[in-house]
Parts: C-alpha cells; structure tokens; sequence
C-alpha cells in the first residue's frame, strides 16, 4: 500500500491547523519554516541537496529563510502550504511514487510530530497497523546510518516482538516501542519519543546523552 499521498493530506490539515507561527519540535523552526523546508525540497533540487552537501548549505537556507518571510501572513503562509499539498512538480525526482516513498514516508510522519508534540497537550496517534509495518520497515533501512554516533550496540524492539540490531558492540542497549515511536526516537526527537531503554545504566546514560539521526 502507498502511505506517502496521505500522510501527505495529515501533515498538510496539521499545518494549516497549527498557522505559521506555532512551535515545532525542529530547532529554530516554526510552522512556516517547516513548511518552506517541505515545500523547497521538492520544487528546488538544491534546496533538497543543501541538506547533504554543504557548498549548497548556503543557497538552501536563504531560499528557505526567504520562503518562510513571505509565508508570515496567515493567507500566504496557506497558499504555501496548499502547494505543498499539491505534490512535487514533474520534473522532480519524488514526482516518481518509489522515490516519493522511500524519500517521504518516514519525512511525513516525523514531521507531523513535529508539530504536533510541540504542543504542551498531545497523545500518540493510533496508527493503522499497515502503516506501522511501512513505518518500521523504512527505520531498519536506515537504522544504522541514524545511530551511527552512538557508541553503543543498539537494538530496536517492537511489543509485538520482531526485533532489528542496529548496530552491534560489545555493549548494548535495546529500545522498546513501538514502530513509529522508534522512528521518532532514530530521527533525533528522543525527548518526545514513547520508548524505554532496557540495558546497564552506564550504557543508558551514554545513549540519552548520544547524537542520533542526520
């Protein structure tokens, strides 16, 4: 099943919901920030590339601090948001469903958090258990390269049982939670992430104090 197009609708409802000037869990970021970043990287190649390579680092934050500025009034900061739900144009490579998916699936969820536990009241989403499956089949793609800081073995574990070493050392933590609660966790939002860490205390601090995802 695709979950890209509408987990694409939730984050869009949720930031229309939140306006350009609510919280997020992403550092130096409001709503509309968030929402220039989600905009750009699918309608500018080297806004999405600025991400990775840094001679394109500069060029991508001034397009998106631009983006951002003339999306501060409540009507524009919508219509950003509306082309953003749009999709990506033609020419772009996530205009292709497999790299929608692999690019976007865990980029939307992440996201949608961002916002959404950025608030001082929030509970976890109950999440359709296909989508959980996709959600925790895209984390152990990545799972090593978004603990590759940690110096620790690290092992995700679902309640429900399946289990993925991320990464292997002499000592090892294990963290427990649910699919996407984990992917939140691997993707840096360890403070809002729904997890418990079952390993010696040493090994605990040292993850708690790690730097995790990209």
């Amino acid at each position: 099943m695709h979950f890209v197009d509408p987990s694409r609708e939730v984050l869009a409802e949720t930031l229309l919901a939140a306006g350009p000037n609510a919280p997020t869990l992403c550092e130096g970021w409001q709503t509309k920030e968030l929402a220039a970043h989600l905009y750009l990287r699918e309608h500018r190649m080297s806004a999405a590339l600025g991400t990775f390579i840094k001679p394109l680092a500069a060029r991508a934050d001034k397009a998106l601090e631009e983006t951002a500025q003339k999306a501060s009034t409540t009507e524009s900061y919508a219509k950003l948001v509306r082309a953003f739900r749009a999709g990506p144009p033609r020419l772009s490579p996530m205009h292709l469903k497999a790299v929608d998916n692999s690019a976007n699936l865990s980029e939307y969820f992440v996201h949608t958090e961002d916002i959404r536990r950025a608030s001082d009241r929030w509970a976890p989403r109950a999440l359709d258990s296909d989508y959980s499956d996709a959600l925790w089949a895209e984390l152990i793609k990545r799972a090593a390269i978004l603990y590759r800081g940690v110096d620790l073995g690290i092992v995700l574990v679902r309640p429900d049982g399946p289990r993925h070493v991320a990464k292997r050392a002499p000592v090892s933590v294990a963290i427990v939670g649910e699919p996407c609660e984990l992917l939140l966790h691997a993707h840096g939002r360890t403070g809002h992430a729904l997890v418990m860490y079952e390993g010696q205390p040493d090994a605990v601090a040292l993850l708690e104090s790690a730097e995790i995802g990209l």
